[in-house]
């Protein structure tokens, strides 16, 4: 398999930000990645909006079923990552 440059990673970026609707975005979405993989990254994000809400671990793993291992990836990712998950929550008003 060739290696994917940051090219390549910057295109897929610019090719997300094109997209200007929710139908859109699910369109590109499921032809881009399998329904699972659609199902893990909202899960991961549903998971990132309870933590920010303060739902507490027990609440999340019952309601996303999501490994202890995941939800507290994601709570690190939440608190000390790039910011991503932050720029976002707080656009949303999540935060």
């Amino acid at each position: 398999m060739r290696k994917v440059t940051e090219e390549d990673k910057k295109a897929l970026y610019e090719a997300i930000l094109s997209l200007r609707s929710p139908d859109e975005a699910r369109k590109f979405f499921r032809d881009l990645l399998t329904e699972t993989e659609i199902e893990e990254l909202a899960e991961r994000w549903k998971t990132a909006r309870m933590l920010a809400g303060g739902t507490p671990y027990t609440k999340i793993l019952e309601e996303t079923g999501m490994s202890s291992t995941t939800v507290a990836r994601v709570a690190r990712w939440v608190k000390k990552g790039t910011g991503g998950y932050r720029i976002v929550l707080k656009r949303m008003g999540f935060l």
